[in-house]
């Protein structure tokens, strides 16, 4: 019996490979043969999540035609993989991914890091910060005071707390844009409005547009449910999206449902203007394509600027954009409330498409954020949120930029990352060298689809002062590993030869 559990097709194999070529070698820096580039390749994609566990890898002369190498040498590679524990092989059923006896199993998308490495790593794949207190304490009390009417009824709301979806329909108002309780729907963060969304107008197979890059999870929840993704590059910088590549996409390949992030972009911070979110809606209406704005960044502006109006603002009937957002990035991750903004017979399908799904979300969260949105609290805790991304931002900055002058990255007005190009080095090696050194750091890859963007790393504001200085550090020391070939026996992989 096979112990695979996927397959990954050569063709795929081999455009994940490639990601990893023509990046420049470092001074000094070793060239592997290979055969031992070839397994470090996989290796790395295999450690990264990009290939999963337990997948079943090409017949070794299938990859090499791939590849355009001997047969040779893909079997040596293969050799040398199943001698680390990286592969398993059964004569009938093939090989597969495995990871060694002890290593933990690869996550596809950016997992916390585990409490108990804390004090031995510098955390920054995940980008949130600490709750913001006393708001956080103050808000679960208040909460608790208006938990006891609730404690005698079911506890069941699949649509979300009458009270939080009126307060949160009032929000939207206020910022110009007329909302009724019926165009809201409460979700378990803003995950699981995406999630939803996609299963309600998405099914297995079709396609979805997305920036490229984009936010990793997101991918990845997209890619599990079955979607077909269709990367739509963002221009250089923070210049954001160039629209005449989005009208293109969504004419030729009519996505069912595209998916932006307009306010400070995850990962590269970018700001779409008020012309771009026009011209975006207007695309996605003449493509017959279902737009998700997502807003959960819309509130971490960091400099004295004028926020654009919201996408939803240019849908005045509401028959494109599907707005979603969250407590977690502006409030506190572990405070996992988001919530849904659309047309009334939207929310209504979404309701009845939850019941197999997970119901509802947590009372007392919901009485938590409907306390801090009717007392004032949000406000107060926001601005101690933008206060910290803030400090920790130029703090960061400044350590990067003196540590490791020749990565290149534009400093954004808000949100909570920088994307930084890292000189011509493996973003998937520095990740694997910063393991080394302690500090956690995710590759470009992760933002992209098939392999794009190697030679980038993602850097969140969450910390500053010390650690700040300290992580730039220790990322400088990993870039040294890299470019002398000291991680996974060799500079990544330029060329396959015979």
């Amino acid at each position: 019996m096979a112990q695979w559990t996927s397959a990954v097709g050569a063709a795929q194999l081999a455009r994940l490979l490639k990601s990893q070529q023509d990046r420049p070698a470092g001074p000094g820096a070793r060239r592997p043969p290979a055969y031992r580039a070839l397994a470090d390749g996989i290796r790395l994609l295999v450690l990264e999540g990009r290939v999963p566990v337990a997948a079943r890898l090409p017949a070794e002369r299938e990859l090499a035609l791939s590849l355009s190498v001997s047969r040779t040498t893909v079997a040596a590679a293969y050799e040398a993989l199943r001698g680390e524990g990286f592969l398993e092989s059964r004569r009938g059923a093939g090989s597969w991914t495995a990871v060694p006896a002890g290593n933990p199993v690869p996550a596809r998308g950016l997992e916390p890091l585990p409490p108990e490495a804390l004090g031995s790593m510098i955390d920054l794949g995940c980008a949130a910060l600490p709750a913001p207190e006393p708001w956080l304490t103050r808000a679960v009390q208040g909460a608790l005071e208006e938990l006891p009417p609730y404690a005698h009824t079911h506890g069941d709301y699949p649509a979300g707390l009458p009270a939080l979806r009126s307060m949160i329909a009032e929000r939207y108002t206020e910022r110009g844009i007329p909302t009724m309780p019926e165009q809201i729907m409460v979700t378990t963060g803003a995950m699981g409005a995406i999630d939803a969304i996609c299963h309600l107008f998405g099914g297995r197979g079709e396609r979805i547009a997305v920036e490229s890059p984009s936010y990793a999870n997101i991918l990845q929840l997209m890619r599990e449910a079955g979607a077909r993704l269709v990367p739509v590059a963002m221009a250089e910088g923070l210049s954001g999206w160039d629209m005449d590549r989005w009208r293109q996409v969504l004419r030729d390949a009519a996505p069912r449902i595209a998916y932006v992030v307009a306010d400070f972009h995850n990962p590269t911070g970018a700001l779409a203007d008020e012309d771009q979110r026009r011209r975006l809606v207007d695309s996605a209406r003449s493509a017959g394509t279902v737009l998700i704005a997502d807003e959960t960044m819309t509130e971490l502006w960091l400099d004295d600027m004028r926020m654009p109006r919201p996408v939803c603002a240019f849908d005045p009937a509401g028959s494109t954009v599907i707005t979603v957002g969250s407590a977690s990035k502006a409030f506190w991750a572990g405070m996992r409330i988001g919530w849904v903004r659309a047309a009334p017979d939207v929310i209504r399908s979404l309701v009845a498409a939850r019941a197999y799904a997970d119901l509802g979300t947590p009372v007392l969260e919901q009485l938590a954020v409907n306390w801090l949105f009717g007392t004032g609290g949000w406000e107060q805790a926001v601005q101690v949120r933008r206060e910290q991304a803030r400090s920790n931002r130029d703090e960061l900055v400044a350590a990067v930029r003196r540590e490791l002058p020749g990565w290149e990255f534009e400093v954004p007005q808000g949100g909570l990352t920088l994307w930084v190009r890292t000189g011509g080095l493996s973003g998937s090696r520095l990740a694997e060298a910063g393991e080394r050194v302690g500090v956690r750091v995710p590759s470009g890859p992760r933002f992209g689809v098939d392999g794009a963007f190697e030679g980038y790393v993602r850097l969140p504001f969450t910390v500053g002062g010390a650690v700040a200085e300290e992580a730039a550090v220790r990322l400088a020391a990993a870039a040294g590993l890299v470019e002398s070939g000291g991680v996974g026996g060799g500079e990544a992989p330029r060329t396959f030869v015979a």
